[in-house]
């Protein structure tokens, strides 16, 4: 087991990789992919659950300890509670976490927990109902969501994940104060112009502005949350914290940690760019371990030194979120 960090061309550190299981989604929400959904990949194109596991006890070794299960949406996909308990149980692997849209999450979650699931991110944009529906372009609601959330909140350290988006500018204090109400964190996130979209403007620069009309001692809480960029805020009045993800308007790329496989195999040093290198023939030619572990150290070290989402010279992805992994 590698005793030193993994680190790429600009010195730093890589410790975490997000890993995409499927490209199927229950929902269709109008910021991710078009109405009438995305060509999917066909069932033999995704990575086998023994082939991700080989994936990440490579990463393991080379310094990677953190990972996060995404999508699509991971949990329609059968034997992600099975995939989860066998990933936690990798050498190396110190945490484990899921992102959800959570209808599927409430029978799941006591198996989620036995299987050492370390937390769980559940996308909730908005609790009005009707609203809800229009985003997403199907039939469940808020509530669905909700329910989920309450079921999970001081079971699993759990994260609510809003984007801004302009129509659901009046639902920021009431998505904030489910983390007065309940053990959770709320993140407010910047739409990214991905898979060919631009970006939805909704203004975060105005949200602690908000935010503080209502809870005025909202203050940054020193201390690193989860593994992710969010900075993160907090008063005496709420139970949880306030998370802001301004990937675009305050880029955090000389601090990012990470790199994303994607379902069909492709590991991706950064969200915003097409180029990845593809792990499929490696797992499926026969490669020796460490033809694998050299593809993913010259991925790591390829990594890009910053985002283009605001230069549009450069190209971006054209892919939707749900094929890259989100």
């Amino acid at each position: 087991m590698r005793t030193t960090a993994m680190r790429d061309a600009l010195g730093r550190e890589i410790n975490y990789l997000r890993l995409s299981i499927t490209d199927r989604c229950n929902l269709r929400c109008r910021y991710c992919m078009p109405a009438g959904g995305i060509p999917l990949s066909a069932h033999s194109a995704l990575l086998r659950y023994e082939e991700l596991l080989r994936v990440a006890r490579a990463a393991a070794a080379l310094g990677i300890d953190r990972f996060k299960v995404t999508g699509g949406e991971p949990l329609v996909r059968r034997g992600c509670t099975d995939f989860i308990r066998a990933l936690k149980a990798v050498s190396g692997v110190r945490q484990v976490t899921l992102t959800t849209n959570g209808l599927l999450l409430p029978p799941l979650l006591d198996e989620l927990c036995q299987a050492g699931l370390d937390s769980v991110n559940i996308s909730l944009d908005t609790l009005d109902n009707a609203q809800y529906q229009r985003i997403t372009r199907r039939m469940h609601t808020a509530d669905d969501v909700l329910a989920a959330v309450r079921q999970c909140a001081g079971r699993l350290p759990t994260r609510i994940n809003a984007v801004l988006l302009p129509e659901t500018a009046d639902q920021l204090i009431s998505l904030a104060r489910l983390a007065e109400q309940l053990p959770v964190d709320v993140r407010f996130i910047e739409h990214m112009p991905i898979g060919g979209r631009k970006a939805l403007s909704a203004a975060s620069s105005s949200v602690l502005d908000r935010l503080r009309t209502v809870w005025p001692t909202l203050a940054p809480f020193g201390e690193r949350r989860g593994n992710g960029p969010a900075r993160y805020y907090s008063t005496p009045a709420l139970q949880g914290y306030i998370g802001l993800i301004q990937a675009v308007s305050h880029s955090f790329c000389a601090d990012c940690n990470r790199v994303r496989l994607t379902s069909t195999g492709i590991l991706k040093p950064c969200l915003c760019y097409p180029q990845g290198t593809d792990l499929k023939p490696l797992l499926r030619g026969g490669a020796a371990e460490n033809a694998l572990s050299t593809a993913i150290e010259q991925a790591v070290w390829a990594k890009p030194a910053a985002h283009c989402f605001t230069r549009t010279q450069y190209p971006a992805e054209q892919r939707s979120m749900n094929q890259i992994g989100g």
